[in-house]
């Protein structure tokens, strides 16, 4: 054997494995489909703008370990995600705060803001759907503005035909922070993904535009081990059938202005406005005080072969079909799966990273 383990996919799962593997004396090569190393992660410089190609990726954690790892190799900017939505032209901030609170209704106090909630609870004991769920536990105005239009774009279906897991919770805040998230840690690599994730990979062999899945049998005759973190239905050939995606599309122009919106994350949450949303890159960073700017519009669209992979669809059907390919896994003596895609799990970056380690501190 030449290597201890190849290792399938250069996104953050792989080069974790591969950094921690590499550490421990092990020899690892690298593959990956795509030109370029990251995963969804990717980030390219634009003229002095970092761009996410793939839509904006902000790592927040509360895991003090995985925040003290990832900043060995890369340094944090300490950007914290104040996302905006426009509805019919006006600005809501998010998460549901108290600024949201009083652009909707006039309301100053967490008092007056709970009063108006609870007035337009539609209660439901069993909710079966995301429709029922979300007006059971926000009400009327906050789904009909923040909610519905933008989560049906967002599934390509309507809300009353989406299951109540896809909302479990909409949390509501009584304060007026606009911190998205409650973590610990929060900020963009400094200079983007591709930056942390060219450093985790170091010294170690990596060979991009290289397809696996043409050429497993040569593949694997070359390690002990493989490690696969592309989908895992794509792995055996769709034998059980195709386990199910949203994909998204970019439109990513260069504008001869210098603010855009000034915001990184403005949503869009009419049904009639085709785009999800628009990001503009250079809020992500320090501002350098260019004339210029860099926009993203995201366009939610239906996955087929050949698109990329973004929000897996865990329904009962896609449920018990990624229940049959797991059992397929657990057959294999040689791979081993892992990654959002190889879990078809939604993971967030914190969460790739931890497992990626917990994986490597297993087979030590």
């Amino acid at each position: 054997m030449t290597y201890d383990y190849v290792i399938v996919g250069a996104g953050l799962f792989g080069a974790v494995f591969a950094r921690q593997m590499t550490d421990c004396r092990k020899k690892c090569l690298v593959l990956e489909k795509r030109s370029h190393i990251g995963g969804n992660c990717y980030t390219r410089d634009a003229d002095g703008i970092t761009v996410h190609e793939y839509g904006a990726h902000i790592f927040h954690t509360s895991d003090k370990a995985v925040w003290e790892y990832v900043n060995r190799f890369a340094e944090f900017n300490p950007f914290i995600n104040a996302p905006l939505a426009n509805y019919k032209g006006k600005l809501y901030h998010l998460p549901f705060n108290m600024n949201t609170f009083y652009a909707l209704w006039g309301v100053t106090t967490p008092r007056k803001a709970k009063e108006k909630i609870t007035s337009q609870i539609v209660k439901c004991a069993n909710p079966k759907n995301v429709r029922e769920q979300a007006l059971s536990l926000v009400g009327r105005d906050i789904y009909n503005t923040l909610i519905e239009g933008y989560t049906e774009k967002q599934w390509g279906r309507s809300a009353d035909k989406l299951p109540a897991e896809i909302i479990k919770r909409l949390p509501l805040r009584y304060t007026f922070n606009n911190n998205y998230f409650n973590d610990l840690y929060q900020g963009i690599p400094e200079g983007g993904y591709t930056v942390l994730v060219q450093n985790l990979l170091n010294g170690i062999e990596v060979r991009t535009g290289e397809d696996y899945l043409k050429e497993k049998d040569y593949y694997n005759s070359l390690a002990e081990k493989v490690v696969y973190t592309g989908a895992i239905d794509e792995y055996f050939g769709y034998c059980r059938g195709y386990l199910g995606y949203r994909s998204l599309r970019f439109e990513t122009l260069k504008l001869n202005e210098s603010d855009y919106q000034g915001n990184a994350v403005v949503n869009y949450t009419e049904k009639s406005v085709p785009f999800t949303r628009i990001i503009e890159h250079k809020h992500f960073g320090i501002d350098k005080k260019l004339p210029y700017t860099v926009i993203t519009r995201e366009y939610p669209v239906d996955w087929e072969v050949g698109k990329e992979r973004f929000y897996p669809l865990n329904d009962a059907a896609n449920t018990v079909r990624y229940g049959e390919y797991k059992r397929l896994a657990a057959e294999q003596n040689k791979v081993i799966f892992g990654g959002r895609l190889g879990f078809y799990r939604y993971l967030d970056m914190d969460d790739v990273v931890a497992e990626a380690l917990q994986l490597a501190s297993n087979l030590k």
